[in-house]
């Protein structure tokens, strides 16, 4: 089915420009700067377009070159972030693989070395070698690991450690804490759930793991209809999805108000710029191309698995161009890397969420053909909107720990040989509930660019 979506022509659509009808406020003015600086970028491109009808292009090149050389050597300006280094493995390989480029396979053995590194003695995994483990930089690392893919990397995955970590951050109430004492929100909960669905933990597993937990994250949804980080804080996209894409893996979605959600987060995408705010009443910011773009699909499938109707996902309800508009005319630098807007510098963060929106606006009605601005080597390799991380890897790391638990298997045998004293570990299981929830895994439509676990299928 072809879509009736078609490339806007900006020059109309400055009619959307901020109008603070005389009332400046420091939001309208930065606002109206903001709106400036794209309107001159639109402005030159049309005159570009002109003469080049193959604009505008994706810095393929460009990027790649600027991810390889990240991966093997960061610059001092990420000393800041070395508390942060699973999350920057990751920006760089999750951009990499939407990008279809490949590493070679001796820099990916010397990533996975890297990660075995940052993983606790007690389970999960730090910022870095010696740290503490924290649920953010678990997330990565297990992302990253499922990304490369291979044998050696998917081992570095200690799940009975995992497991153990697990446990020691989660609140009786069902929320989790990033790390041991720290902070409770809703990010901790997603990355929890993410890394245990990747990783296949039993349904026994998850049960216990994750009792109350869906019933703390509706507490989180505002009256805007957005979530905050935790109950009664602002509506925030980051956290919006997190808290969608939680349920969309552990259910729950019936105490939510889902009109409400898709209301606010269709409301997020901006007039004029055509890429997505953060919040009500900020700037645009090309990260949120992911956050909030992925978010408009994943709440519809919600919408659809609450009211048995999968049609509802056969029509996106964003402006998909605008958005490829914003990412490939607004946020690539010529050197390569991605920006959050016009004047601010390229960075890994913003290079792995932005092209991660570019993919979702392409491939997003999962039944049709991608959707591509410009000439078709644009088109870029989906992502999933769930996990961030190419659907095939998803698929292959559920199944590869899948398959570790069957009988007989090498990893059962260790674990119940006394190597692990965790009551949650995978030789006590009940087998034929594996065995259901693999047949699941596996009777999705094979025509959807995305593949999920479990209960995530949509």
């Amino acid at each position: 089915m072809e879509s009736n979506e078609r490339p806007r022509t900006l020059s109309q659509y400055k009619r959307f420009q901020t109008n603070d009808e005389g009332r400046k406020t420091f939001s309208s003015i930065d606002q109206i700067k903001t709106e400036a600086s794209v309107e001159r970028i639109y402005d030159r491109y049309e005159q570009l377009a002109a003469l080049d009808a193959t604009l505008p292009k994706l810095l393929r090149g460009d990027h790649a070159r600027y991810l390889q050389l990240s991966l093997e050597r960061l610059s001092t300006a990420y000393e800041s972030l070395d508390s942060s280094r699973p999350w920057m493995v990751y920006w760089i390989l999750n951009a990499a693989s939407i990008l279809n480029l490949r590493f070679p396979h001796e820099l990916l053995d010397r990533v996975v070395d890297f990660l075995v590194k940052c993983r606790g003695k007690d389970g999960g995994f730090g910022g870095g070698p010696g740290q503490d483990p924290h649920l953010a930089t678990t997330y990565a690392a297990v992302n990253s690991l499922c990304i490369i893919g291979t044998d050696r990397a998917l081992s570095a995955i200690d799940r009975p450690s995992l497991k153990r970590f697990m446990w020691s951050v989660r609140e009786s109430n069902g929320a989790f804490r990033m790390h041991v004492g720290g902070e409770v929100d809703v990010r901790g909960a997603y990355c929890a759930i993410s890394a245990a669905k990747l990783c296949s933990f039993t349904p026994e597993d998850e049960q216990r793991l994750f009792e109350g937990t869906s019933g703390w994250i509706a507490e989180c949804q505002t009256y805007e209809g957005g979530f905050g980080g935790a109950p009664d804080l602002e509506a925030h996209g980051g956290y919006s999805f997190c808290a969608a894409a939680a349920l969309m893996l552990l259910g729950g979605e019936n105490r939510c108000d889902l009109e409400a959600l898709l209301r606010w987060t269709v409301n997020r995408q901006m007039a004029y710029e055509g890429g997505f705010q953060g919040r009500t009443n900020k700037l645009v910011d090309g990260c949120y191309s992911f956050w909030q773009g992925a978010l408009v699909p994943i709440v519809q499938g919600l919408i659809a698995r609450a009211e048995g109707n999968q049609s509802i996902m056969n029509v996106s309800l964003f402006n998909r161009y605008a958005l490829q508009e914003y990412v490939l005319i607004c946020c690539q630098r010529p050197n390569g890397g991605l920006i959050d807007k016009p004047g601010k510098p390229a960075d890994l963060y913003h290079t792995c969420y932005t092209l991660s929106g570019l993919a979702v606006a392409q491939h997003c009605e999962t039944h049709s053909p991608p959707l591509v601005l410009g000439d078709e080597r644009n088109e870029v390799l989906p992502t999933h909107p769930v996990h961030n991380i190419p659907p095939k890897a998803a698929l292959d790391a559920y199944r590869y720990f899948l398959e570790l638990d069957q009988p007989g298997s090498a990893s059962e045998e260790k674990h119940c040989n006394g190597k692990s004293a965790d009551p949650m570990d995978a030789c006590s299981e009940n087998e034929s509930d594996r065995q259901t929830s693999s047949s699941h895994m596996s009777s999705g439509d094979s025509s959807s660019n995305y593949t999920s676990s479990r209960a995530s299928e949509y």
